[in-house]
């Protein structure tokens, strides 16, 4: 029932910029810098990450999670953590930004990788952190 905490808590863009400050050290800064390189705020990132996962993970997607807090110290940021790190491992398009559904649900590895979480900032052409 962890990676329902996760992905319940996790969904509102506070609770995801406050997990991963918490997270903290190298990954938050990076993390942190992707987001802003697409005009989110880490919050907002996180959060439309971990609404994607909720809606399109696979079976081995979720197995990936359990096995991530299984042990763990932290078992709620470890998890959100390999979320969020197997989010931004999809290749970017020509565009610096993630593929949308159309144009890479074929060739992702997983079907629910980020693809959603800048298709809306390109549709609107701005987004809110």
């Amino acid at each position: 029932m962890i990676t329902r905490e996760i992905v319940v808590s996790c969904s509102n863009p506070h609770v995801a910029r406050a997990a991963v400050a918490s997270i903290g050290g190298d990954f938050a800064r990076q993390f942190s810098r992707e987001a802003a390189r697409h005009k989110l705020s880490s919050g907002m990132l996180a959060s439309r990450l971990v609404s994607d996962f909720a809606r399109m993970a696979n079976d081995s997607d979720w197995r990936g999670v359990k096995d991530a807090v299984r042990g763990a110290e932290t078992p709620i940021l470890a998890g959100l953590r390999h979320i969020l790190e197997r989010g931004l491992e999809t290749e970017k398009d020509e565009d610096g930004y993630f593929p949308s559904a159309e144009e890479g649900d074929s060739e992702s590895p997983s079907g629910w990788q980020t693809r959603n979480a800048f298709a809306f900032c390109r549709a609107i052409g701005e987004c809110c952190a």
